[in-house]
């Protein structure tokens, strides 16, 4: 509440601001009157006070959840005097039960059979090398690195000098999908790998590309291709199966961090050390 009131008053400002026309259904166009204006963000701070989370409108970055993140998103829209770029990136609506929009393809890549870039957990670049020694978030020496986190740690026995902060998703700043693709998409979370792993997968080929091709509920399908993972400078395990991030920290020892692990033969949510490179695949929580 303290940052909800502290946003309130340096919004007051934005009054000076002009408001404009936006096509039907625009992005932060919370109240439907097709502006973005103070008016939306007041309506957000309603919602917000009601605990109504059921106003998909207002769910402006597309998060799945309605707070001071999607008012910030509107100011952005007012500032910038006008809307944001359409997103340019695909996806697909399987019919899950969250109502959860998946992407076609991997970050960085331009097709669903493509690769794409390899991150490490909670950086937002890929790199040449994949090791504890290089990873954003370990301090320490090279005996210890996995002991010495600097951010996302939960355990005192693992954390830099006894760091804990307790985080055990990545803030949108660490989410490589949000700050790649833009803010309508995250890294998904544990439960959303989850659901999707409930859904039917075969292995398959697209275009000479080996991977799993999921089905759901409705009918429709995402080809998820296996890129393997890097670790140090290397790629293994490229075309038998594969990694991608989920943005949830490991329930067990922090320097762990949920994902999705497929095979020819299996396929499902685990867990893995976080200096790896892995791919990732964005969701959306709403469609525009």
């Amino acid at each position: 509440m303290k940052n909800l009131t502290l946003s309130l008053f340096l919004l007051m400002g934005l009054l000076m601001y002009p408001a404009f026309s936006c096509a039907q259904d625009i992005r932060g166009d919370v109240n439907g009157d097709l502006e973005v204006n103070i008016a939306d963000i007041n309506h957000v701070i309603d919602i917000i006070l009601e605990g109504n989370g059921n106003t998909p409108a207002a769910d402006v970055n597309g998060d799945g959840e309605i707070n001071i993140a999607d008012i910030n998103v509107i100011i952005d829209i007012i500032l910038s005097g006008g809307a944001p770029t359409p997103d340019s990136h695909e996806y697909v609506d399987l019919g899950l039960p969250s109502g959860t929009l998946w992407a076609t393809c991997n970050v960085g890549a331009s097709a669903p059979e493509e690769f794409g870039d390899y991150f490490a957990w909670g950086e937002t670049e890929p790199k040449v090398k994949y090791s504890e020694s290089n990873y954003k978030w370990f301090g320490g020496t090279w005996y210890n690195y996995s002991r010495s986190i600097t951010k996302y740690c939960t355990d005192s026995e693992y954390g830099y000098k006894g760091f804990v902060d307790n985080k055990t998703e990545l803030d949108a700043e660490d989410d490589a999908a949000y700050v790649n693709w833009g803010p309508a998409w995250r890294m998904p979370s544990l439960e959303q790998i989850q659901e999707l792993s409930d859904c039917h997968g075969q292995w398959t080929k697209r275009n000479g590309v080996n991977g799993v091709l999921i089905t759901g509920p409705n009918g429709n399908t995402l080809f998820l291709p296996a890129v393997g993972w890097r670790i140090d400078n290397d790629l293994m395990d490229a075309g038998s199966g594969g990694f991608y991030w989920s943005r949830k920290l490991s329930d067990g020892a922090p320097n762990f961090a949920y994902c999705l692990g497929l095979g020819s033969e299996s396929w499902g949510w685990t867990h893995f050390y976080r200096e790896c490179g892995f791919a990732v695949r964005a969701v959306r929580a709403t469609q525009d």
